[in-house]
């Protein structure tokens, strides 16, 4: 069962996604939020799988949210805006993913399934954007940690960048899934990251990618592989 936190300060979104989510099969709303300090003295409590974050709210909002609860849930942006400043900050806070209210029902119940297991989504226009903003920035200094990684694990780190989830991984470095996670998890903690699209961000940051952008859909999630 996907426990699910639910935080938005409208009353009457809260009441449709809530209805969304608790008749989706295995998954349970377990609270909602009105704000973000509420959905972070939530999350700290009820330590939901999936917490579903508005941006825009009173007081602390999902961006600062989302930094607060930390490796406790992994969080799914759920907001009428995709202005840029939001979807950086949302994902260099932590957050799995990104999408639109516009996003369907069942879009939006198959993004909850995919970030509870590990990884993450974006919406698709959100997507192009991001990795446009990744192509056209110089590549930052090269973090200290990297040094630590063993060459597979810059293999890894590399794919994360490429937004590809563990079995595309697998695959392409002819590993099981199971060795995947491991590898993903050791790159987290080595980096201090929590989250694949943290790992993806500074993957694209450090320029390991060549300045070649990934696909369409980013895999993310927190350090629990």
């Amino acid at each position: 069962m996907i426990r699910v936190l639910v935080a938005d300060d409208h009353a009457a979104i809260r009441t449709g996604l809530v209805m969304i989510l608790g008749g989706a099969d295995g998954v349970e709303v377990v609270g909602e939020a009105a704000d973000g300090a509420a959905a972070v003295r939530m999350a700290l409590a009820l330590r939901p799988d999936v917490v579903l974050m508005d941006i825009r709210m009173p007081g602390v909002d999902g961006i600062e949210a989302t930094r607060r609860i930390g490796d406790v849930a992994e969080v799914l942006v759920l907001t009428t805006f995709d202005l840029d400043e939001y979807v950086s900050g949302a994902l260099r806070a932590g957050a799995a993913g990104f999408l639109l209210k516009s996003v369907e029902a069942p879009a939006l119940v198959e993004a909850v399934r995919r970030v509870a297991a590990g990884d993450g989504v974006l919406a698709p226009g959100v997507t192009r954007r991001v990795m446009r903003e990744f192509a056209s920035v110089a590549p930052r200094p090269r973090p200290a940690g990297l040094d630590s990684l063993t060459d597979r694990e810059v293999d890894v780190l590399r794919c994360l960048g490429e937004g590809l989830s563990n079995h595309q991984i697998g695959r392409k470095l002819h590993i099981g899934e199971t060795t995947v996670k491991t590898h993903v998890s050791r790159v987290l903690t080595k980096l201090d990251l929590r989250s694949r699209v943290q790992a993806a961000i500074l993957a694209q940051d450090a320029g390991l990618l060549g300045g070649r952008a990934g696909g369409g859909q980013v895999s993310g999630g927190p350090a629990r592989p």
